[in-house]
């Protein structure tokens, strides 16, 4: 009898909870859109001028070195 109880409960829970567990479909796939374009003239210029004092610093540097090179080794 505590089986027959048992499964008529169980079946009856299941039952139960497949109406709650109905799920809507997704909804169809939307077209791409277009992209935004990126603005790239402010950022490009700072990026440049950066380059070229980064260059310019680093021949002086050499430039020096050198310099120092040639003191040092007249000594």
């Amino acid at each position: 009898m505590k089986y027959i109880i048992l499964i008529t409960c169980s079946v009856l829970m299941i039952l139960a909870l497949t109406t709650v567990l109905w799920a809507q479909s997704p909804p169809p796939p939307m077209l791409p859109l277009s992209p935004d374009q990126a603005p790239i003239d402010g950022g490009l210029g700072l990026l440049a001028a950066a380059g070229g004092g980064y260059a310019l610093k680093k021949l002086r540097d050499r430039k020096k070195a050198e310099e120092k090179a040639m003191k040092d080794s007249n000594l």
